[in-house]
């Protein structure tokens, strides 16, 4: 995990320029994140796992503007960017840690995660969603937009090239598209979109559903009773 911190302590400043060149249809894909989040408490407690920059967060205060949010995210560096975006919130929390070891203090109505637990081993991964599980209250969503491998060795190789395609003409340095490839090819640890949801279900998550896919960019959720 240092190493991953290393690597986005050292592209905080330049990560939000870098998202709409690196991530396909980036926008519907927050979109969707925020859409299938659905929340009865008009002040709810939102937890953002992940949160980097705080671009999930910033959607999501959007669409629930008296959220209570915690941001939690290994790398310092990219929560100070989010403390600067924030920063007419003085309510905001910022924790700086680990989250797959974190005890999740409280219980949370909504927790929401982008494009950060797919960096976890799958036991990880796996041990993460029970903890989501626990620490949200009864009625409360679990939202993930992230990374997917493909069902079968063929598809998943479609899913590369689809995204390598999409990468050839952007506009990024070459020094930031070797930087990019390499985090990709070293940090990212995909798992099956059906064995995360199989997942869900174990940790006891009710009404899962996909409601954003493209190629490996999905955005899958579930509830608690």
């Amino acid at each position: 995990m240092e190493q991953i911190k290393r690597a986005f302590d050292a592209t905080a400043s330049r990560y939000d320029a870098q998202r709409k060149w690196i991530i396909p249809e980036m926008d519907d894909y927050y979109s969707a994140a925020v859409w299938a989040a659905e929340c009865k408490n008009p002040y709810p407690a939102i937890l953002d796992i992940g949160a980097g920059t705080g671009l999930l967060s910033a959607l999501m205060i959007q669409k629930f503007p008296d959220a209570l949010l915690t941001l939690v995210d290994l790398s310092e560096s990219m929560l100070g960017i989010a403390q600067e975006r924030f920063a007419d919130r003085p309510d905001i929390t910022y924790i700086a840690g680990d989250y797959s070891s974190l005890d999740f203090a409280g219980r949370y109505d909504l927790i929401c995660s982008a494009l950060s637990i797919h960096h976890l081993e799958h036991r990880d991964k796996h041990r993460l969603y029970r903890k989501i599980f626990a620490s949200l209250k009864p009625g409360g969503m679990f939202v993930n937009a992230d990374q997917v491998l493909g069902e079968t060795q063929a598809v998943n190789q479609r899913y590369m090239t689809y995204w390598d395609d999409f990468l050839v003409p952007c506009p990024l340095s070459p020094e930031d598209k070797k930087q990019m490839l390499y985090r990709r090819d070293t940090f990212d640890k995909n798992e099956k979109l059906s064995v995360q949801l199989a997942w869900m279900a174990d940790c006891g998550f009710i009404e899962i559903d996909l409601v954003y896919k493209n190629r490996l960019f999905v955005v899958f959720t579930g509830r608690k009773e």
